[in-house]
């Protein structure tokens, strides 16, 4: 991988991270554009590129992250009658509560599913697909009567969860995943892609620390092959750099209902990628 490489790739991963289009599909359709034609020759360059946009996310959103952990050390606001003693969270405290109930179902398809679901990403046939299905989410929640419920609940929270577990498939878009279920459950757009956002922090630092592991099994020399020194810095900066500036722009999009543009660009490209691989 050459330095040019390196900054599309690591564009492709900061944009494609917080808009809804799936940054695996895209991922795995550049690699196969530059020739890439196994992940793990790029491995150590994905798990660095995703950690920028892990960074990206705590330089955005850093005032809700200090209201977060400001708050769990408080004490809840009231109490709950029982003989135990049990207390009552407070809105930050239910707010952790809440995320750590949505990374659930991702950890236990990363544990157990991991190695099954790699194997999809080298065939652009079901990009493609998740693609449209991830057009057709988008749509559906678009167009869905909006309840505007006033907090994210441990439920909806599960449910969220869920979605993102099904989006580790390449193609299917995590944001996109995750704001659409929660549009459709109801929930209030200001909130979605901030919650949509923290949710995938640690999720996305264990799937790096998994890929380390691995890496370091595999070699680091080897691992590192083939990728210069340069190139990993310049896609380290383009996916922070491009992953700041779509975060911030996805939360405003989030909050006018902007979804649908990215449901026919999905559209797109998930059938052109599908007649690309069939013919």
């Amino acid at each position: 991988m050459n330095e040019i490489q390196a900054l599309l790739m690591g564009i492709f991963q900061g944009l494609t991270e917080y808009l809804p289009v799936s940054s695996s599909g895209h991922l795995a359709i550049a690699g196969k554009l530059f020739g890439v034609e196994d992940p793990d020759q790029i491995m150590p360059f994905t798990i660095l590129v995703h950690v920028a946009t892990v960074m990206s996310t705590l330089v955005i959103l850093w005032k809700e992250i200090v209201w977060l952990l400001i708050g769990a050390c408080k004490h809840g606001k009231d109490f709950i009658p029982s003989r135990y003693g049990i207390r009552s969270l407070n809105d930050e405290q239910n707010y952790i509560v809440c995320i750590i109930v949505s990374m659930i179902p991702v950890g236990i398809v990363c544990l157990f599913f991991k190695d099954a679901i790699e194997g999809y990403f080298n065939n652009l046939l079901v990009v493609g697909i998740c693609l449209l299905i991830t057009a057709a989410l988008l749509s559906f929640s678009y167009f869905a009567k909006p309840r505007e419920k006033e907090h994210i609940s441990i439920s909806d929270a599960f449910i969220i969860g869920i979605a993102q577990a099904c989006a580790v498939l390449p193609g299917l878009s995590r944001s996109g995943s995750t704001i659409g279920t929660g549009l459709i459950l109801g929930n209030k757009k200001e909130k979605l892609a901030q919650f949509s956002f923290l949710m995938v922090i640690p999720p996305i630092l264990g799937e790096a620390l998994l890929d380390g592991k691995k890496m370091i099994e595999t070699g680091v020399e080897t691992a590192m092959a083939g990728i210069s020194p340069q190139a990993m810095v310049i896609g380290f900066m383009a996916a922070f750099i491009t992953g700041c500036v779509a975060c911030k722009w996805m939360i405003g999009l989030v909050r006018r209902g902007k979804l649908i543009y990215f449901a026919v660009y999905c559209a797109i490209v998930g059938l052109a990628t599908i007649v690309w691989q069939l013919l």
